[in-house]
């Protein structure tokens, strides 16, 4: 079983396309690249880093899209395409989520896009290239992994949920950092990681190999795809509040419904 293309609205299957299409091609210059030698640089932070990997990734994307697709809006990271209003379209792309991590030759990063249709979140794809694996979703049929449809976990006890987190690049001067929530979730989950890819987290909560994830301060890109995975897949996404996650990115709490008010008791300050 797999998701059944053909039951797809024409256009919606078309995007599904293209994305996938797009994310095996960037995913195959991160490959290729991989723990090779390429140039490194900083954006606002000594911690917020770009390679030219990042920038032929997203160069693949976005002139691709422009050539199919041109009169669709774009939203990406290193500042690629034509983000403008009044489309029914919009691409949101994150060349290379885990930049840092693929500096290092830590293999933990990915490609996501996420594309809107009149402003909701219709289309998603998160390819991790070393595993081949390719989250993708479109709203209303499904989060999927291959021929897998995919479920969020059934865990209701938090003591036994592995969960995951990230900081922000501004974490060295913001007293706003993560490190209290961390502890509190630290002393009431079975286990707690930070890999360093909000849209892999997000994925692993869509499969169930996570029971839920939490961060603040992310962009668009970061979670554009994430969440509509999460969704399809039976999770929930509010931000710390309890209310709709945000599109920027601001906050997210992502879950498998079941542990939700909990972690969001957790995190309450």
């Amino acid at each position: 079983m797999s998701l059944d293309r053909s039951a797809l609205p024409s256009e919606s299957r078309s995007v599904l396309e293209l994305a996938l299409s797009l994310a095996y091609g960037a995913g195959a210059i991160q490959r290729e690249r991989y723990e090779t030698n390429f140039s490194v640089t900083t954006k606002g932070t000594t911690i917020d880093l770009v390679t030219e990997v990042d920038h032929a990734c997203e160069a693949l994307i976005v002139g691709e899209i422009e050539r199919q697709r041109p009169d669709d809006a774009i939203l990406a990271e290193e500042g690629g395409g034509l983000d403008r209003e009044g489309t029914r379209w919009r691409w949101i792309i994150d060349p290379l989520d885990g930049t840092t991590n693929y500096a290092h030759g830590f293999p933990r990063f990915c490609v996501s896009i996420g594309v809107e249709l009149e402003g909701e979140r219709e289309v998603a794809v998160v390819y991790d290239p070393l595993l081949d694996e390719a989250f993708h979703a479109v709203r209303g049929h499904g989060a999927w992994l291959g021929s897998r449809r995919l479920e969020v976990s059934p865990e209701p006890d938090l003591g036994n949920a592995l969960i995951a987190t990230g900081f922000a690049y501004d974490v060295r001067k913001s007293r706003d950092d993560n490190v209290a929530e961390f502890a509190r979730m630290l002393k009431g989950a079975r286990g707690l990681r930070r890999d360093g890819s909000a849209a892999l987290d997000l994925s692993y909560v869509a499969s169930g190999r996570l029971d839920a994830y939490w961060e603040q301060k992310l962009s668009p890109w970061d979670v554009a795809a994430g969440i509509l995975l999460v969704q399809e897949a039976g999770g929930r996404v509010t931000d710390m509040q309890g209310g709709p996650a945000p599109s920027s990115g601001r906050q997210i709490v992502a879950s498998n419904a079941a542990l939700h008010d909990e972690i969001l008791r957790r995190l309450d300050r």
